[in-house]
C-alpha cells in the first residue's frame, strides 16, 4: 500500500512539477498571461511548485525504506525520474500539440523502464 501511495503522490507531484516549470510555455498564449514580465511569471511557477512540494515531501517520507516504507533512497529517486519523463511526455502531447514522439523516444523510455527493473534487482 505504502508503494501505491509512494508513487501515486509522486505523479502529484510531478505533474505540478511539470506545470510549473513548462506551462508558462503554453499559457503565454493567454492574453492576460502574455502581458505579464518574467518577475511575475517565475512568482506563479514558484505558486505553483509549492503544490509539487506538498506532494514530493510526503511521497519520499512515506516511500523510504528507513521510514517504514517499501524503497531505497536510490530506487525513490529512479522512480521519480521515470515519472517525471512520463508525466513529461503525457504533458507534451496534450498541451503542445505540435510536439510528436518518435521511435528513438520510445526507445529511451524502454531504457528508463529497464534502469527501473535494474535498480530492483538484487
Amino acid at each position: 500500500m505504502k508503494a501505491v501511495l509512494t508513487i501515486g503522490l509522486l505523479i502529484l507531484s510531478n505533474s505540478f512539477m511539470i506545470i510549473a516549470w513548462y506551462g508558462h510555455l503554453k499559457f503565454s498564449e493567454l492574453k492576460w498571461f502574455s502581458k505579464l514580465g518574467l518577475i511575475s511569471i517565475i512568482l506563479i511557477s514558484w505558486g505553483i511548485a509549492f503544490f509539487e512540494y506538498m506532494f514530493q515531501v510526503p511521497a519520499n517520507r512515506i516511500g523510504f525504506k528507513e521510514n517504514g516504507g517499501p524503497f531505497t533512497l536510490i530506487q525513490l529517486k529512479v522512480i521519480q525520474e521515470v515519472i517525471t519523463l512520463a508525466v513529461f511526455a503525457v504533458f507534451t502531447l496534450i498541451v503542445f500539440k505540435t510536439e510528436t514522439f518518435r521511435m528513438n523516444h520510445i526507445i529511451a523510455f524502454v531504457f528508463l523502464i529497464l534502469a527501473v527493473y535494474f535498480m530492483f534487482k538484487k
